[in-house]
């Protein structure tokens, strides 16, 4: 064995008795969470030091506003009483859709080279169907266009609809017999032009994959015919009469009252004359005149 080779061989052997140093590391196990609503949601945080022994351990919620979930070895706020801590995992219980969202876990490792590490949690609470609202007319006219509305605006994911006529399931597919279209993600049932056969019970049903589909009670919808009112003919009737009858009194009286009466130029002039005439004030004038007279 040469020299060369001698140092070789010692320079591993301190090599491998070199401690090698980690920083702190912090992961999960499932980075993506969902689970139905008043269901426990289990948030996984893993971590690994150096040299810390007792690491402090952070749990936050990010939203508008990044907000406290576990801090200083106590949870904080809604969650204060429904949720427990095993190392750094973290266990909610009796969840709500206000619970989803993106969770943040820290850990802190002063002693460590790198004394920050995190890991990201995303929880989805899924809420099944509830009982959705239902608009149906009670009456509708044969020939008119009328829209049937359907929504649920609680359920997670939303609800795609279904509509039953007497309790029977509505065709989707835009067939050339069906006079109605549907919007399985808005709930809108529309009838181009209703006919006597379109009349019946109608009710919608939600449903999101989560829980049991939930339904509206049926409401039935009535077809008319066209029908002219005859009480309401002879009241129009009557009242067209009165107008025109009193119009012809109005103008009758006007005429009467001279308002319709047309002046020729010489009664203007003499209606001037008579007017604008003013008698003397004088007595010798008045004498003058008398003894000329006779």
């Amino acid at each position: 064995m040469t020299r060369i080779q001698i140092l070789t061989f010692h320079v591993l052997l301190m090599l491998l008795y070199i401690p090698i140093s980690a920083p702190v590391t912090v992961t999960t196990s499932r980075p993506k969470v969902e689970v139905h609503e008043n269901t426990n949601a289990v948030l996984s945080c893993e971590f690994r030091t150096e040299k810390e022994t007792n690491p402090r351990v952070e749990w936050k919620k990010r939203g508008n506003d990044v907000s406290y979930v576990y801090f200083d070895g106590e949870f904080t706020g809604s969650f204060r009483g429904r949720a427990s801590i095993d190392g750094a995992t973290v266990t909610l219980r009796g969840v709500t859709q206000k619970d989803s969202g993106v969770y943040l876990c820290e850990v802190t490792a002063r002693q460590d080279k790198i004394k920050l590490g995190e890991a990201t949690v995303t929880l989805n609470v899924h809420v099944p169907p509830h009982t959705p609202s239902c608009e149906v007319p009670e009456t509708v006219m044969r020939g008119f266009s009328v829209e049937l509305h359907c929504k649920d605006k609680l359920s997670v994911p939303a609800s795609t609809y279904s509509w039953y006529k007497d309790n029977k399931l509505l065709n989707t597919a835009h067939l050339p017999e069906i006079n109605y279209s549907l919007d399985p993600k808005t709930g809108t049932l529309k009838f181009k032009s209703v006919s006597k056969s379109d009349e019946g019970q109608y009710r919608c049903e939600a449903s999101n994959g989560v829980g049991a589909p939930k339904s509206c009670a049926g409401q039935h919808m009535k077809i008319t015919e066209f029908e002219l009112n005859l009480t309401l003919v002879i009241a129009v009737g009557v009242g067209a009469f009165l107008l025109f009858l009193s119009c012809c009194l109005a103008i009758c009286l006007c005429c009467r009252r001279g308002c319709c009466r047309r002046k020729n130029k010489g009664e203007t002039k003499q209606s001037r004359t008579k007017t604008n005439y003013n008698p003397p004030t004088d007595p010798r004038h008045y004498k003058h005149t008398q003894s000329f007279v006779l």
